[in-house]
């Protein structure tokens, strides 16, 4: 397959020779056309995440990771991580912070993509780049930060059909892709509670989100330390499909593009907090990003650089607005906090 080969012409060939595909095998391919040589954040891009919006996002994450390391005794060394880190302005932000109080950790960045990671490098020239978490250093404690990093990973989707349970396809029909119902039953993939739900409910799970919870649970219970995972989600079980693509910060029709939109789904935060208690790992809650930035002081932060810059103030004001306001930022996104056994409650949870 050359490059230049559009992935619709990829999946098209595949399904005419072996059928519908899944749509895991779909986003995941598709996401990774996407990411792999471009840099789609900021205005010009196709979406816009909290750092680009406001350098108080990072400034009070760094605040917060530096907070709760100071009452667990400021260990050292230390590592920074961060999953999925953008253009890298929520590291400098945070690292910039936490260097005032007497933090600063070696940085490690998960990152895939070439063209992320360059601007990354500019942003956090001593960072160490990685392609997981495995070979992220095993010896001292963690400070991690998920950004919207989760959102991407790619979901399964099971559908209640008359026959019982289904995986849910994507199939070439009519000069487009649609979603179908595959034939294999799936009834042993459902929990007890849904399986006898009507026709046509429609479940979501995330393995790769999944396998990134258990890994990296698994570490804070061993290496002691501290995570932040922000996202879009929902902290209570839902069933219903959360699929949608963004291009050009408009939505459309995620199978319509496939490699030229970013395709996201909300993150189930509700069984991630799970999967960290049973690796051993302290959950400390999942709330709004709205309160947890106003439990941290967000509009005091935001005052004082209006204060300092009066002829920023309206921008200032408008970005916080964005983070914090029920329709914008304030509820959709989430904030997890999970750490160490040992470790103290963090702020705002």
């Amino acid at each position: 397959m050359s490059d230049a080969e559009p992935l619709s012409a990829v999946f098209q060939r595949l399904i005419a020779n072996y059928g519908p595909i899944s749509l895991l095998h779909y986003m995941g391919e598709s996401n990774a056309r996407y990411y792999a040589d471009k840099d789609p954040l900021g205005s010009a891009g196709d979406f816009i995440t909290a750092p680009e919006i406001s350098q108080i996002f990072g400034e009070l994450l760094g605040l917060w990771l530096a907070d709760i390391w100071m009452r667990a005794g400021s260990p050292a060394p230390v590592h920074y991580v961060e999953m999925g880190p953008g253009r890298g302005t929520l590291a400098r932000d945070a690292l910039r912070t936490m260097k005032r109080v007497g933090l600063d950790p070696q940085v490690h960045f998960v990152e895939g993509s070439q063209a992320l990671r360059a601007l990354q490098a500019q942003a956090v020239p001593q960072a160490q780049w990685h392609h997981d978490l495995g070979s992220v250093p095993t010896d001292a404690p963690l400070l991690v930060v998920g950004n919207e990093f989760l959102d991407a990973l790619p979901v399964r989707q099971l559908v209640k059909t008359p026959g019982g349970w289904r995986e849910r396809m994507v199939d070439w029909a009519g000069d487009r892709f649609r979603p179908v119902a595959g034939d294999k039953p799936m009834d042993a993939a459902v929990p007890d509670a849904l399986k006898q739900a009507e026709e046509g409910t429609l479940l979501e799970t995330c393995p790769g989100a999944a396998a990134v919870m258990h890994e990296l649970a698994a570490r804070l219970a061993a290496q002691g330390g501290a995570a932040l995972l922000i996202d879009y989600g929902y902290a209570a079980p839902q069933t219903g499909s959360t699929l949608q693509a963004l291009r050009a910060h408009t939505k459309v029709d995620p199978f319509a593009m496939p490699g030229e939109a970013d395709l996201t789904c909300l993150v189930d935060f509700a069984i991630l907090a799970e999967i960290a208690a049973s690796e051993g790992a302290k959950w400390q809650g999942t709330v709004t990003q709205g309160n947890f930035l106003r439990a941290l002081g967000i509009d005091m932060r935001a005052a004082r650089l209006a204060e300092a810059a009066p002829h920023h103030a309206d921008t200032i004001r408008r970005a916080k607005d964005r983070l914090i306001n029920d329709d914008q930022m304030g509820t959709l996104f989430k904030v997890m906090g999970v750490t160490g056994p040992d470790w103290p409650q963090g702020a705002g949870f």
